[in-house]
């Protein structure tokens, strides 16, 4: 039994997944209660994506074997990726309760902390995982990430260091430095384009090389090398990532429909309190820009990119459904009492929020949750960072993301999610007129001071020269933008779309096609 366990185990490694399977099979028709066949078997079903496989098989692992910590860590993994919150919050308390020293697990337990939006808390289980097992190159990764979103760029970098040293073709490790610096010689660009280049390439290792060598042609001016290494590294993600466009157009519909002025009005008071700003649009539009800009201000704090306000809904509604984002989402946050929901987000923020008079919570996709955010939270300021079309469309579809925006690997795909989502802005504006704020990037690119007075004015601050030298700014930037918030506003990425506009002609005609004007 033991010697046909380690054989699967041993399949599994080799990536022979169907071969692992039959194997499972032959172990759990010998003896059904074999507590790692059913663990093996939700290890094989995550290698095949097959999320709801490897919720079953880990949960029969935990209900023969209660104090199974890896299983509980796998399972709360497994729930924050589906967007079901309750169930990743139980699962979590359970692997924390009985991890057993298993750096697997603390590396594990690092993952939810970082999907629930705790950096800090990530950043320490991470490290558990490094300690006790300093040289696992897995290990080393994840917490190098965790430091780049917390600004520890120099930490990061000496950690990517050790990673390559020790597995010089590491895609991500190299992904990673290429975030870390500016190019300024084709070096590690001509070892990227070697290693991209090479037979069998996984389609995870062609995105992150081709991602890196396009951000490192970019920083030296090679538009046209950087474009095809752009387009290589998103064919190769969006063969990794599902995207149903159908399921995003009909939660779409819905917010359309039910998010009227009259539902609003309906609604009792939420929670009163006025220190959150939300700042929200879409990624790669200038939101960290503006977002350091207002927390620069002495009374305010820097929270990151926050899940708290989506993870609050889902554990209010008790969230099951198997995508994170639906139709049957909206239809039922609309049901929520206000109050509940503000507290809800002002409770599990509390660690995060700092100890000034407010703070920032800067996760674009909250635009979704704009009417939620006025019912919630009344007193709350919101801003929009608007971007022109194609040069916003374009900045997400050359940026490798973690978990999120599984739209931006495409360009019509792309294109099509921008314009409903400008639609939407739309309709808030429309339908809340006066209840949040719009900035421009390019106006606050072009001439900084007074886009900031006004943003400052609006959040009811009084001026603060600091926000102007919000470059200066110590600590996390939990973004895409890590390094390029750390210096002055430019106007170098504004028409930036336009050295790529032959190639981006199916991004320019799907967003035409679907009304979207370019000219902004």
């Amino acid at each position: 039994m033991h010697d046909a366990l380690r054989e699967g185990f041993a399949l599994l490694a080799a990536n022979r997944l169907n071969d692992a399977s039959e194997c499972c099979r032959r172990l759990l028709k010998a003896k059904p209660d074999l507590v790692e066949a059913h663990f093996l078997v939700g290890l094989i079903a995550l290698e095949m994506k097959q999320t709801w496989a490897a919720v079953s098989a880990f949960g029969s692992v935990t209900k023969l074997k209660p104090d199974h910590g890896a299983a509980w860590a796998q399972m709360a993994k497994l729930f924050m990726s589906a967007g079901q919150p309750n169930r990743a919050d139980l699962a979590l308390e359970n692997a924390i309760r009985h991890e057993d020293g298993n750096p697997v697990v603390h590396d594990l337990i690092g993952t939810v902390y970082a999907m629930l939006g705790e950096q800090q808390e990530a950043l320490r289980w991470y490290g558990k995982a490094v300690d006790k097992e300093p040289r696992q190159v897995a290990f080393l990764v994840n917490h190098a990430n965790s430091q780049m979103y917390l600004g520890n760029l120099r930490q990061a970098e000496e950690e990517i260091r050790k990673v390559l040293a020790l597995q010089p073709a590491n895609p991500n490790a190299h992904w990673l430095l290429s975030g870390v610096w500016k190019a300024v010689n084709r070096d590690h660009a001509d070892q990227l384009s070697e290693l991209a280049a090479r037979p069998g390439i996984s389609p995870q290792a062609s995105a992150f090389l081709n991602y890196a060598l396009g951000k490192e042609l970019e920083d030296l001016e090679d538009w046209e090398q950087a474009f095809e290494a752009f387009a290589r590294g998103a064919a190769a993600r969006r063969r990794t990532v599902e995207f149903d466009e159908a399921l995003e157009i009909g939660m779409y519909d819905a917010l359309d429909r039910i998010y009227t002025t009259d539902w609003l009005e309906r609604q009792p008071s939420g929670h009163p309190d006025a220190s959150p700003i939300f700042v929200v649009g879409q990624p790669r539009t200038g939101t960290t820009l503006v977002e350091r800009i207002i927390t620069s201000h002495a009374e305010v704090h820097s929270a990151g990119e926050l899940r708290q306000f989506g993870t609050s809904i889902r554990r209010l509604i008790n969230y099951r459904e198997p995508s994170r984002f639906s139709a049957r989402l909206v239809e039922e946050a609309a049901r929520l009492h206000g109050e509940a929901l503000g507290n809800a987000y002002m409770l599990t923020t509390k660690k995060v929020r700092g100890n000034l008079p407010r703070f920032v919570d800067k996760l674009p996709s909250n635009f979704l949750y704009v009417p939620l955010i006025l019912k919630a939270l009344p007193n709350a300021r919101i801003v929009h960072v608007k971007r022109n079309p194609m040069d916003a469309s374009f900045a997400s579809y050359k940026q490798l993301f973690a978990d999120a925006y599984p739209h931006s690997y495409d360009q019509e795909e792309m294109a099509r999610h921008h314009a409903r989502y400008r639609r939407l802005m739309a309709l808030w504006n429309e339908r809340f007129p006066g209840r949040f704020f719009e900035v421009a990037y390019e106006d606050v690119a072009r001439d900084l001071e007074p886009s900031a007075r006004k943003l400052i004015a609006y959040l009811g601050l009084p001026w603060d020269d600091a926000c102007l030298r919000f470059h200066s700014q110590e600590g996390a930037v939990m973004t895409a933008s890590t390094v390029q918030v750390r210096e002055p506003a430019h106007t170098r990425s504004i028409g930036r779309w336009r050295r790529y506009a032959r190639q981006l002609e199916p991004m320019r005609k799907t967003l035409e096609a679907h009304g979207v004007d370019l000219g902004e």
